[in-house]
C-alpha cells in the first residue's frame, strides 16, 4: 500500500504544479470578443499573433459539443529569444498561450500559464528579467482583454 500511496503521490506531484502555476481571469465579455480584444492587446504591444484556435469549431467539425473555447498562440521576439538563449527548450512553451472560454454556468474566462513556470520546467533562473517582462506583459494584456 505504502508503494502505491508514494506512486500515486509521484503521478499526481506534477499536476498539481501545472495547476499551480495557471493564471484564470473572468472576462466581463463573451469568448469572441475577450480573443479579439486580446488580439488587438498583442499586435497594439508590437507582438504577432501566429494562431487563434477555435476548439467549439473543432469540435463541431467531428459532430461533438463544446461550450465556446478559443486559444490564441502569440509571442514577441525580444522577450521569446532571450528565453530560449537561457534554455532552447523554452520554445516548447513558445510562443504563450492564452485560451478564453465559456463555463457551464454562462462565465466566461480566460486562462494561461505564468512564464515564470518556465524557470522550473526549463531551467531558467525564477528571477530571469525575460521571465519577469513577460509575466507583466501577459497580466497587462490579458486585463486588456477582459475589463470593460
Amino acid at each position: 500500500m505504502r508503494y502505491f500511496l508514494y506512486g500515486l503521490v509521484l503521478a499526481v506531484a506534477p499536476l498539481a504544479a501545472q495547476a499551480a502555476d495557471l493564471i484564470t481571469k473572468t472576462s466581463a465579455h463573451d469568448v469572441p470578443t475577450t480573443i479579439d480584444r486580446l488580439a488587438t492587446a498583442v499586435e497594439g504591444a508590437g507582438a504577432k499573433v501566429f494562431a487563434r484556435v477555435d476548439h467549439a469549431a473543432g469540435a463541431q467539425s467531428v459532430q461533438s459539443e463544446l461550450r465556446p473555447t478559443q486559444m490564441l498562440m502569440f509571442g514577441n521576439p525580444k522577450l521569446g529569444t532571450p528565453a530560449m538563449q537561457l534554455s532552447q527548450s523554452a520554445g516548447l512553451d513558445l510562443p504563450l498561450r492564452v485560451v478564453v472560454y465559456q463555463t457551464e454556468y454562462g462565465d466566461v474566462l480566460l486562462s494561461y500559464h505564468d512564464p515564470i513556470s518556465l524557470s522550473e520546467a526549463h531551467g531558467l533562473p525564477t528571477d530571469a528579467n525575460v521571465l519577469v517582462k513577460m509575466a507583466g506583459a501577459l497580466d497587462k494584456l490579458t486585463n486588456k482583454a477582459i475589463s470593460n
